[in-house]
């Protein structure tokens, strides 16, 4: 099955082209799919998406209000699903084009969901794949955030944005601008929040997207369990060097449920006025030293911040 997908994908997709002007639309023998000409005399079919409005994709867990509307826990996802990306009727463009600042995975004790690519306040943003805006608003620390919902199943996250170009249940094509770049809710700088999840749990879109090259690594993604368990980033590999890795599922399997076990495993305090790191390691059935090893910079001597939050397991 992976050789079928290999001879039928191309490596490192090219985006499309959101500046290109159109000429006309002109029907074809499918009422779903229409062939657009453009005026420096290129062409394209492009699927008529409000003919998918009906479809499951787009109407399980439909919400504005909920960044993660499906709440399905990570040892209930699919071990793997096959993504295809594009096809003959259906585009990409890169959000941005430079080299991620702040990556996927942990920072400062919390999970970041997504990457960070900093730009100048008020670049058009485009939507990276056809599909519909499930959610275009202010929410909490995404600020101005447009969240795009595609036919396999994938959302798109755009966060921190300063203006919108979309309304919620728009249908876009990649490239189209659905809003611009800017630096609401919580930011430090202009940039974009740009998140890939699937049944709403995160993975590093980096897995997806050469942000430098402004390009997907290919048409088609596998996704695995291990994409899905928090902190895991992108790492360049070749084919075989996963298979090398990986030499059956039943192993990545193995190593997936492993490390989730881990995740769970871990314990957190916050600080509340009067404790010591005494108290806290006998509450927890551990020692100050096990203590301080999990927690960066915290020795014995450190002074204990209210509402701090450390790793006590």
């Amino acid at each position: 099955m992976r050789m079928i997908l290999m001879l039928l994908a191309l490596a490192f997709v090219p985006e499309i082209d959101p500046n290109k002007e159109v000429m006309d639309t002109l029907e074809t023998s499918d009422p779903n799919i229409q062939l657009v000409l453009y005026k420096d005399h290129t062409w394209e079919y492009r699927r008529e998406l409000e003919a998918c409005a009906g479809d499951s994709i787009f109407t399980e867990a439909w919400s504005d209000e909920f960044v993660n509307p499906y709440k399905i826990e990570l040892k209930d996802m699919p071990y793997r699903v096959t993504l295809w990306l594009v096809d003959s009727v259906s585009g990409f463009h890169c959000p941005y084009r430079r080299e991620v600042y702040s990556k996927f995975g942990w920072r400062r004790g919390r999970q970041h969901m997504g990457v960070d690519l900093p730009m100048p306040t008020g670049t058009p943003m485009c939507a990276a794949f056809d599909g519909r805006v499930r959610i275009a608003k202010r929410i909490g620390g995404y600020g101005n955030v447009v969240i795009i919902r595609h036919a396999n199943g994938l959302e798109t996250t755009y966060g921190h944005l300063s203006q919108f170009r979309c309304e919620e249940n728009d249908w876009v094509h990649a490239g189209d601008v659905i809003g611009l770049s800017g630096n609401t809710g919580r930011s430090t700088g202009p940039h974009l929040h740009f998140e890939t999840r699937y049944k709403g749990v995160a993975f590093d879109p980096q897995w997806l997207i050469d942000f430098p090259a402004g390009e997907l690594r290919d048409t088609v993604f596998v996704l695995k369990t291990k994409h899905l368990i928090p902190g895991c980033q992108y790492v360049p590999s070749s084919d075989e060097e996963e298979d090398a890795i990986y030499q059956s599922e039943e192993e990545a399997r193995a190593e997936a449920e492993k490390a989730l076990a881990e995740l769970n495993a871990r314990r957190y305090h916050t600080i509340r006025s009067g404790d010591t790191l005494g108290a806290i390691a006998r509450r927890y059935g551990t020692t100050v030293t096990a203590i301080c090893r999990l927690n960066q910079g915290l020795t014995s001597r450190t002074t204990l911040r209210v509402g701090r939050k450390i790793r006590v397991r």
